[in-house]
């Protein structure tokens, strides 16, 4: 499509964001039936949940485009709506497979049009409270959406559970973790790929028993979890394990999460935590104290409005560190801190609080620094210190959202 791409180029060229949806809106308005015939004619695999998305997508499209043997298209910026997806297959190579990030709540409708081979469901939580539904709402969408498949399709979804998929009763666990529901007979079905641990070496487990080793160089058991999850689907893909575990090994940073920028001598590292599940798991990556931590927290449409879920985070973990809160709604951060009796200072310009924590540390101190954002305060921030720029909220505007209000 000349004027998606035309349009995309002029936003990049002034500025004013990478391009990735305002394209793919021009698409849409001059056919709104563009993803259909966007993705005629390739492999189409859409990536879904609350947390793990993005990196899951990474790491797929780089197992399935392993050493060059198979073309791949993706959306690695995390334009998620039918927007952002059609800019994606638009500028992709004709025929090449198709790696699609996709919101929770768009899911079923991109599916629908597009026809998927594999569609993989990674989990869902509560999150973005003023925009989704209840999390089984979305779930039973979800259902509906496997129902209406066409013939062959694969999905790799998973088995983790922390109430009944069939009544809504509570679960009870299991040795070697199983579940069943105290309330029905359902329980947590056979998994055909698993995630297993021996000596501190992640394995790829199959049903048969074969082990795969996985030597990811990302961080936490949640990128562990992703890639069992993308492995998965490559061999729903039809693609060669062998070489997509190689592949995953060269990825270390994705869309900016878990990368480094000095700032003033001190190493700053990005972690990405938008909703309490995503916390649960960031909380086992922060490098060991005294590291001093900084996070920034932003309530726009990307991140949702509603930043109650601050009270679902259990802050109290972070007690004897030194930690700044920072971003728009530093205030709200700063209330739940104090509750959670987190000693903690308050500076809303996340640049300035990093400058402030990397002054403060002398030759003798802590040369990191871990800094934890929510969706648009951790692309403000990156955005901030690589361009070395003034913060976004001070800019006219304000910081735009890639994915036109979907979650990374």
């Amino acid at each position: 499509m000349v004027a998606g791409g035309g349009l995309g180029a002029l936003s990049r060229a002034t500025g004013r964001g990478s391009g990735s949806v305002v394209g793919g809106h021009a698409i849409l308005a001059i056919d709104p039936a563009a993803l259909e015939r966007l993705s005629a004619g390739r492999q189409v695999a859409l990536v879904s949940g609350t947390n793990g998305k993005t990196t899951t997508t990474k790491l797929l499209a780089c197992a399935i485009g392993a050493g060059g043997r198979r073309p791949v298209v993706t959306n690695l910026l995390g334009a998620n709506l039918p927007a952002g997806l059609a800019a994606a297959l638009a500028a992709g190579e004709p025929g090449a497979t198709a790696v699609l990030e996709v919101d929770e709540a768009w899911l079923p409708k991109v599916a629908a049009s597009v026809g998927p081979a594999v569609l993989m469901l990674l989990n869902l939580s509560r999150d973005q409270l003023d925009r989704n539904n209840e999390v089984r709402q979305v779930a039973q969408r979800w259902r509906n959406a496997c129902e209406q498949l066409p013939p062959g399709a694969v999905v790799v979804a998973n088995a983790d559970a922390t109430g009944c998929p069939q009544c809504g009763g509570p679960i009870v666990f299991e040795a070697e973790g199983g579940w069943k529901c105290s309330s029905c007979d359902f329980s947590r079905p056979v998994a055909e790929i698993s995630l297993g641990q021996d000596a501190g070496q992640h394995y790829l487990v199959l049903a048969s028993g074969e082990r795969h080793a996985l030597a990811l160089n990302l961080p936490g058991r949640c990128n562990q979890s992703n890639a069992v999850m993308a492995l998965a689907a490559v061999l729903g893909l039809g693609g060669d394990m062998a070489a997509a575990l190689e592949a995953m090994t060269d990825v270390r940073e994705v869309a900016g999460r878990y990368a480094t920028i000095d700032v003033g001598g001190v190493e700053a590292r990005f972690l990405l935590a938008k909703n309490p599940a995503g916390w649960a798991e960031v909380f086992d990556m922060l490098s060991p104290a005294p590291t001093p931590v900084v996070i920034a927290i932003n309530a726009r449409t990307a991140d949702g409005h509603d930043p109650s879920w601050l009270w679902d985070v259990p802050f109290e973990l972070l007690r004897g560190r030194a930690v700044t809160a920072t971003g728009e709604r530093s205030l709200d951060l700063a209330v739940r801190l104090h509750y959670g009796e987190v000693d903690h200072t308050v500076e809303p310009s996340v640049s300035e609080a990093l400058r402030k924590v990397a002054a403060g540390q002398g030759a003798g101190g802590a040369r990191q620094v871990d800094v934890v954002a929510n969706y648009t305060a951790f692309h403000q921030a990156l955005a901030v210190l690589r361009k070395g720029g003034p913060d976004a909220q001070d800019a006219p505007g304000g910081a735009s959202s890639p994915n036109g209000g979907g979650t990374p």
